[in-house]
């Protein structure tokens, strides 16, 4: 008997008792399932731009008549808590949630999944979420899903599998499905960051969004004023934001696509307080790349168009590393805040470390770095 669920046969035991459509954010330990469904011409998945706003999807799906699937990493359970509270409970709306268990207590993982791992259960008891261990054998997939169908019909309220490491089994994307709509090639993610740190002063303050970004960051040079967002999705320009009003000194943020559609506030608040010394650089792939790369919406946003009418008072797309470097140091000499967008391929290198300098550590030597400043109110 196998130790593993059979990602494909969960999916396809769902389907059988009518579930769908499919809708979330990307974890690593989703993507058997996402690629699965993307792959499934009768099945829909949805990318949702943060678990919030899937689980809203999920509301007017259910309304519409259907049984959704919600898909989320623990870490996007914070997103869930006012849509559980006031959408779900209120209204008896319920939905099938597949929550990862990053952080696991006994497993080791990344530091910003140490907390949300020891409290996942504890946060789903307390938003009355019933939940249970996903299944670890193929012959409890039909009971585990009857009872979770059973549960939603008679209280009208979510039912969550908690899904631990290794516990089903790979998909592998058909090639053509797999294939990116825009195959030109682009520039990495390397070297429009080298592109970047060429073009920065040394007394910039530069926020590294999470994922690749911050690790390729950190290996191209730490130093103390740098950031490296190792959780927290799509709070990087929030935080530049909050350094910007306090300081002086120039400010990047390198953001990325996924993240910026996850907390587009994040933008209208940079617009209506217009910081004159923050720059914001967008690197879009199109995909979640740290978690299997699949495809975000940036392909349907103008970013450049969105940031204007929000305020920015610059914002380009630029074609090239060269023109990103001239960006960069155009903005230096004038007015901001402003946005630079640019459009680079997906992967990075198989051996990409990790930032070896614990996140407090970082924010302390940050913190220090910057206390002689003025603040700019």
């Amino acid at each position: 008997m196998s130790d593993r669920v059979s990602s494909a046969g969960f999916v396809d035991a769902c389907t059988a008792r009518g579930f769908g459509p499919w809708m979330g954010v990307p974890c690593s330990f989703l993507r058997p399932f996402i690629d699965y469904v993307i792959d499934r011409p009768d099945l829909d998945y949805i990318a949702a731009t943060n678990e919030g706003e899937a689980l809203a999807i999920a509301a007017g799906s259910w309304l519409a008549g259907r049984h959704p699937v919600v898909m989320l990493q623990n870490s996007g359970l914070g997103n869930l808590v006012n849509p559980l509270a006031s959408l779900n409970h209120p209204f008896r709306i319920p939905a099938l949630i597949i929550v990862t268990w990053r952080g696991e207590p006994g497993r080791p993982d990344e530091p910003q999944h140490e907390l949300m791992g020891q409290v996942t259960s504890q946060l789903l008891e307390v938003l009355r979420v019933r939940h249970e261990p996903f299944p670890t054998q193929d012959a409890e997939v039909p009971a585990a899903v009857a009872r979770a169908a059973a549960h939603m019909a008679e209280t009208g309220l979510p039912f969550a599998f908690v899904l631990s490491k290794g516990t089903v089994t790979e998909y592998e994307r058909r090639p053509d499905a797999a294939a990116p709509a825009d195959a030109a090639p682009r520039p990495g993610r390397r070297a429009a960051l080298e592109a970047i740190a060429a073009a920065i002063t040394d007394d910039t303050i530069v926020v590294a969004t999470t994922g690749k970004t911050g690790r390729e960051w950190f290996e191209l040079g730490d130093r103390g004023r740098n950031l490296y967002l190792v959780g927290s999705m799509g709070c990087a320009p929030s935080v530049a934001l909050g350094l910007a009003r306090e300081q002086r000194s120039p400010v990047l943020v390198i953001d990325g696509d996924g993240a910026a559609l996850m907390r587009l506030e994040a933008w209208a608040s940079i617009g209506h307080q217009r910081p004159a010394h923050l720059v914001h650089v967008l690197l879009d792939n199109a995909a979640y790349d740290s978690t299997g790369a699949q495809a975000s919406i940036s392909p349907h946003v103008d970013f450049p168009a969105v940031a204007r009418a929000l305020g920015y008072r610059s914002a380009c797309t630029v074609p090239d590393t060269a023109a990103l470097g001239a960006a960069l140091r155009a903005a230096r000499t004038s007015v901001g805040p402003h946005l630079i967008h640019f459009r680079i391929g997906l992967g990075a290198a198989a051996d990409l470390g990790r930032p070896s300098v614990a996140p407090r550590d970082v924010a302390q030597r940050l913190r220090s770095a910057l206390t002689p400043a003025e603040p700019t109110r």
